[in-house]
């Protein structure tokens, strides 16, 4: 299995994960959004709770040019952390919620 396809997978997988978690509350749906073709992997929450409507990436993945870009993350614990855990190396992930000119001071890819 090429690099490629195990990012792939283990995306896939950190998604499929994070589905299973239901709010405690409202009618809330988790959505998982994973188009290979353009390497675009999301986690979307949609439904309704006390306040009102409810939909939100919960989470936002890419790959851009064979690396794990971090577009959004707005979980509690942080993808970054399961990613690394999975045997993504840190040389592979940018924090693409950093500002470019910032990452450099990261210990992540800076593109």
């Amino acid at each position: 299995m090429d690099q490629l396809d195990k990012y792939r997978k283990i995306i896939v997988s950190v998604v499929k994960k994070h589905a299973q978690y239901k709010p405690s509350h409202g009618q809330i749906e988790a959505l998982c959004i994973c188009d290979q073709e353009s390497d675009n992997y999301l986690l979307m929450d949609t439904g309704w709770d006390k306040t009102g409507r409810v939909h939100a990436v919960v989470f936002h993945l890419r790959i851009i040019d064979g690396k794990i870009c971090i577009e959004g993350d707005g979980t509690e614990r942080g993808i970054t952390g399961e990613l690394l855990e999975l045997g993504v190396g840190k040389d592979d992930i940018i924090l693409g919620f950093i500002r470019p000119e910032y990452r450099q001071f990261t210990d992540f890819s800076v593109a």
